[in-house]
């Protein structure tokens, strides 16, 4: 999901930036642009959160591949990160049987049964951003390596931190599969491999910027020596970049966060943010449509992709190559 860890070293970047350039080169391999077999075909796209650039990006990317393929794609979205606003419109899909789902779930477990249920009435699923537990849903898993996106956020932080003072993270809620993973990644390798760092306990805000504002001023409050802080995904580090302005300490503590929505382009530009781990949602989005319609069409499916991020710095924002990954507000 959004919210993501940006902080990528710049030879990493240089490596990221090259397979993402391969994977792009690749995203419309799936079912034949505009085949014949394709006519008639209907498409669904569940985001997470219908509001966030993150997922309008992905769902521009699937209408524009849609459209290519000559298929009709609708996309719906939860209000807020919640299961219960999510299962409802998931349900509903049930009574209008799409060929095919794309879906973001906000939970790991709770929508299994309901994707179970559209899945053995022939809906070919898909799961795009976010995952559930249970292996046997989804023809195709398509989502970044947030594992890898912390990690790269921890080196990135400590590096910014001189190895020394205190560190947190605060983000979404337990059981997000992509949150999740982005705090093991980043939790490991800073225990690991940067002792000099003291990591405060994990802080959730439900999503909420004003809560993580709150929290980040409370933090500071209790931990004068707070030298950093990992967001784990966009409203979060527009919530740690509020908070950061009102106690004064924008620049002195130090943020990586993940994803380049608009409003993080601007923190990080004037200096409240400083790294962005910007993901791929358009590739996101392209394969998942590109998977689900060759499931559809009784053709080979990619069971995995892992969609590469890049690392945007003040120093790399105006590099058309880099540019092109910051996020969408509209389509």
């Amino acid at each position: 999901m959004p919210g993501t860890g940006r902080t990528h070293t710049l030879v990493r970047c240089c490596a990221v930036l090259a397979l993402v350039a391969a994977a792009t080169a690749g995203c419309s391999s799936g079912s034949g642009s505009g085949s014949d077999s394709a006519k008639g075909t209907t498409l669904k796209l569940i985001t997470g959160v219908k509001s966030d650039p993150f997922y309008i990006t992905m769902a521009c990317a699937a209408q524009e591949e849609a459209k290519k393929q000559g298929v009709k794609l609708t996309v719906d979205g939860s209000a807020q990160w919640d299961v219960a606003v999510q299962r409802p419109i998931v349900d509903s899909v049930g009574a209008s049987r799409p060929d095919g789902l794309l879906i973001s779930p906000v939970d790991t477990q709770a929508l299994t049964p309901s994707l179970a249920q559209l899945q053995n009435a022939g809906t070919k699923v898909v799961l795009v951003d976010t995952e559930v537990s249970d292996a046997s849903i989804g023809v195709s898993r398509i989502s970044s390596d947030n594992e890898a996106g912390g990690r790269t956020a921890a080196k990135a932080l400590a590096e910014l931190m001189g190895d020394k003072g205190s560190a947190i993270v605060i983000s979404v809620k337990p059981g997000v599969s992509t949150t999740d993973a982005r705090i093991k990644g980043f939790t490991e390798e800073m225990k690991a491999k940067h002792p000099g760092i003291t990591l405060l306990p994990v802080l959730y805000d439900n999503d909420l910027p004003a809560t993580a504002a709150t929290q980040i001023q409370a933090t500071l409050a209790a931990h004068p020596d707070l030298g950093g802080v990992f967001a784990g995904n966009t409203n979060t580090a527009q919530g740690v970049a509020t908070g950061l302005q009102a106690a004064g300490r924008q620049g002195t503590v130090k943020v990586a966060a993940f994803d380049a929505e608009p409003d993080e382009v601007t923190a990080l530009k004037n200096g409240t943010l400083d790294i962005l781990v910007a993901q791929d949602p358009a590739g996101i989005g392209v394969q998942g449509v590109d998977q689900a319609l060759a499931a559809i069409g009784k053709k080979p499916v990619t069971a995995r992709i892992g969609t590469t991020m890049v690392a945007i710095t003040k120093a790399n924002i105006d590099d058309p190559a880099v540019a092109k990954y910051v996020y969408r507000a509209a389509c």
